[in-house]
Parts: structure tokens; sequence; C-alpha cells
């Protein structure tokens, strides 16, 4: 029995040993671990770091490019704008040459007409303005009156009736 019991000590020690290195190397592998986690986040951080640098290289990068092409883009609007200003131009231009062209031919038209003023003799052509008109009017229109103070009472009078007085008058100035 005593060997036993001293089997049983030394398995016991040796589960004992066993248990304590299983311990310490657990606690390494933790404690390894954790190096290994914060290992891990401070690579995390700089692999994050290192995409913010990297996105402003590229945009740095790019803005000339694409400054570039902001600048072909304007300068192609510009040209697009100058075509069709042109084109504006050369329309508007054309509208004025068919203007001057039908002033120009007006004008022809105008000082080829002779207008002669039938019916009235030579001598009376020399007559003042308002004597000449009054004439013209009496001889082609002989129902219109031909006072402006006649004119002025028609558009007095109501309803478009004339005042008997007002229609002697005319009358006496007809005949």
């Amino acid at each position: 029995m005593e060997e036993n019991k001293r089997l049983e000590i030394e398995f016991k020690t040796t589960v004992i040993r066993f248990f304590k290195n299983f311990l310490e190397k657990a606690d390494k592998f933790s404690e390894t671990l954790e190096d290994m986690r914060e290992t891990l986040e401070d690579m995390e951080k700089d692999q994050l770091e290192i995409k913010h640098t990297l996105t402003e290289i590229k945009n740095i990068i790019q803005t000339p490019n694409s400054k570039l092409e902001e600048r072909k883009n304007q300068v192609k609007d510009l040209k697009y704008k100058e075509a069709k200003i042109t084109q504006l131009e050369k329309l508007k231009e054309k509208r004025i040459q068919k203007f001057e062209d039908s002033v120009r031919s007006l004008w022809d038209n105008f000082k080829r007409t002779n207008i002669r003023i039938m019916g009235v003799p030579e001598e009376e052509r020399e007559q003042d303005t308002e004597n000449l008109f009054e004439e013209i009017m009496t001889k082609n229109f002989p129902h219109l009156p031909l006072s402006l103070d006649g004119l002025n009472m028609l558009s007095d009078s109501s309803m478009g009736l004339l005042d008997p007085s007002v229609e002697e008058t005319f009358r006496d100035n007809r005949l």
C-alpha cells in the first residue's frame, strides 16, 4: 500500500505539475494572444491611415487630370458658343441686308412715283396748304363738314344727333 500511496502521490504530483505547466503556458498564450490583438488593432489603425493617405494621394493625382478635363470641356463649350454666336451674327447680318434691300427698293419706288394733285389748277398749287386741303375735301367729299368746330360739335352731341343750327351751318358751307 505504501507503494500505491507513493504512486498515487507521484501521479497527483505529475498531474499537478502538468496542470501547473498547462496554466503557465495558457497564461503565456493569453499574453501572446493579447499582444497579438494589440498588434492587430495597431495594424488596423495603420491600415486606415494608409487608406486615407492613398485617397489623398489619388485626389492629388486626379486633381490636375480633372482640372485638365474641366478646361478641355470649357474650351469645347466656348467653341460651341462661339460657333453659335457667329451663326446668330450671320443670321442678323442677312436680316439687316434684307431690310436694307427692302428699304432701298421702297425708296427707289417712292422716288419714281410722281404724286400729282388731280383737279387742282397750277396757280392754286402755290396756295396755302390748308386751303388746298379744304378744296380737295369739298370736291371729293361734299357731305363731310369742313370746319373743325363743327367736328367738335358733332363729337359733343348726344347719341350722334346733330343740332339743327349746326346742320344749317354745314349745309351753308357745303353749298
